[in-house]
């Protein structure tokens, strides 16, 4: 690295401002990136990743100030520079790639006028050389059409197409220093590498420094020269990647690493403490079985007709955990949508337990006893509860609605009991969304979704939002709740890892076809279909942990 770093954060402390005083987010944490090089910053939601980030560029919001530290970039003194100068950094000189890229769009203005704008913001163009300006970022970030591309408005291009756009608007100007904030985060595996692919090849062609913030250590592990691990708004580590992975000194470190899942992982394996592994459960009767499943979306204005789904069949048995992984845009989404009868399907059958469920009509269906049987748990959260009731109102809302239940004293009891069955504290039910973690709000929706003691739970990538901390404990909260209340799992995801952790079997799907299937240990170590390979190649791995190696201990729990 450059004696000179062409970032210094020195000593930086960032406080909130709440209606119960100031509130320390971040607290003399000091970071160098120099000219060329890619800084890691890891840690779990709340550690101050994003906070250090959002200080070095000067966007905190109202409530935010830098109380201590100073941060200089490229000579200037960023924490106490004028909001001119900082307005003339921003997009030239430093430029940011944030977590949620359709959140990051304006949605009524096309892409190519987006990037147009920050190159005429920063006197790089004129209205009449910027539209050409701007279709070459698009070919820069590997968009293909980009002539056609130009006009498309974000609602149109996928989650990873929107990634690449927003690379493209951040690297317009040609930055020293480029933040990518959680940039892959609900991208499937191949997109994620992809869009990372993309963002080392262009900045290391440009020379740019890079700081890439995540709870991924794999992917910290692939793309970062060094990494800092954050915790409770301080630097626990910082070392080079290779040395990090190698002997982590910080007991916070270890544990991220063991939650990591790996190539060889067990279930228990991901804990801080030692358990006993699941019992495993026989496998069943047929419990669901779907045959020649189709769903075809009709022609609309220049859009042709799409066969999302083309003919697939598949059972779960009582007692087993099936996974159906893919990549975004496979078709996975839609079968677990006809699955649960929220969507009709064009062709094809479903038995459930003995019912054609097909036969009864998506609008319908909710209101039949079959519904009570069959549940899901939903890929955010957050976004799936109401954000006006109660973790005690969301748990109990199928109990109103299916179980029969009246009031609110008669379903306490239940509510209780599911609350314990899931972990979450009892004091917490009468805590709305907000006021929950992702974790908390993660066990909310299973509660809820085990509460009429359903025979089988679609799971839509539930751990996809989540830290790899929390992701260790509610995998192992579903496989402990699989054998205890004999559930049956259709486990939707794209992380391979976690599907080979708690499915039994595992299938593979790509435009809408099912490509592969059959035991999961043995589709993932010895896949027979390239597509499968490649779904499992472009899964960044941390280098193993050197257990045992050096004067015989093991790390510490």
């Amino acid at each position: 690295m450059n004696a000179i770093p062409l970032l210094d954060v020195r000593d930086l402390t960032v406080e909130f401002a709440t209606r119960n005083g100031a509130v320390r987010a971040i607290e003399r944490i000091s970071i160098s990136v120099g000219k060329g090089e890619t800084l890691g910053i890891v840690g779990e939601s709340g550690s101050g990743k994003s906070v250090t980030s959002y200080a070095v560029m000067r966007i905190l919001d109202r409530a935010g100030r830098i109380a201590e530290g100073s941060i200089t970039f490229g000579g200037v003194a960023v924490h106490d520079a004028p909001e001119k100068v900082m307005a003339e950094l921003r997009g030239r000189e430093m430029s940011m790639v944030f977590q949620n890229p359709r959140a990051a769009l304006n949605p009524i203005r096309t892409v190519g006028r987006q990037i147009e704008d920050v190159l005429i913001e920063h006197a790089l163009a004129v209205r009449a050389t910027a539209k050409k300006a701007a279709i070459e970022m698009l070919r820069a970030v590997k968009i293909a059409n980009p002539e056609e591309r130009y006009s498309a408005y974000p609602f149109e291009l996928s989650g990873g197409m929107c990634q690449r756009i927003v690379i493209a608007i951040a690297l317009a100007c040609r930055p020293q220093l480029l933040i990518a904030d959680e940039p892959t985060t609900g991208l499937d595996v191949t997109t994620q590498k992809t869009v990372m692919d993309l963002m080392r090849e262009l900045t290391r062609a440009r020379g740019m420094s890079t700081i890439l913030i995540t709870h991924d250590l794999g992917l910290a592990a692939a793309y970062c020269d060094r990494i800092v691990v954050m915790e409770k708004g301080r630097i626990v580590e910082a070392a080079r990647t290779a040395s990090l992975f190698d002997r982590p000194s910080h007991a916070y470190t270890q544990r991220l690493l063991r939650a990591t899942p790996r190539l060889d992982s067990k279930i228990r394996d991901l804990l801080p403490e030692s358990r006993p592994a699941p019992v495993a459960v026989p496998r069943g009767k047929p419990l669901l079985e779907v045959r020649d499943l189709v769903k075809q979306f009709p022609a609309r204005g220049d859009s042709p007709a799409f066969r999302a789904v083309d003919g697939i069949s598949f059972t779960v048995h009582e007692g087993e955990s099936l996974g159906l992984v893919g990549e975004s845009g496979c078709g996975k989404s839609t079968t677990s949508a006809m699955v649960m009868r929220l969507l009709d399907p064009t062709s094809g059958a479903i038995r459930f337990d003995g019912a054609d469920i097909a036969a009864i009509p998506a609008a319908r269906f909710a209101r039949t006893p079959l519904r009570g049987k069959l549940q899901m748990v939903f890929q955010d959260p957050t976004d799936s509860l109401n954000p006006r009731w109660s973790a005690f109102r969301s748990i109990a809302d199928p109990l109103f609605l299916l179980g029969g239940m009246k009031g609110a004293d008669a379903a306490r009891q239940r509510v209780e009991e599911l609350a314990r069955l899931v972990g979450l504290p009892d004091e917490l039910l009468d805590r709305f969304p907000h006021q929950l973690s992702g974790g908390q709000k993660a066990r909310v929706g299973i509660a809820r979704a085990i509460a009429l003691n359903p025979k089988l739970v679609i799971l839509d990538e539930p751990t996809a939002a989540l830290d790899v901390s929390v992701q260790a404990v509610v995998l192992n909260l579903l496989a402990d709740l699989k054998v205890e209340l004999g559930i049956s799992y259709l486990f939707i995801s794209h992380d391979l890892n976690v599907v080979r952790l708690i499915c039994d079997r595992v299938m593979v799907m790509r435009q809408g076809r099912i490509v592969e299937e059959g035991d999961t240990e043995s589709v993932l170590r010895a896949p027979a279909d390239a597509y499968t390979r490649m779904l499992l190649d472009a899964i960044p791995h941390p280098p193993e942990i050197h257990r045992g190696t050096r004067q015989g201990e093991e790390l510490p729990a």
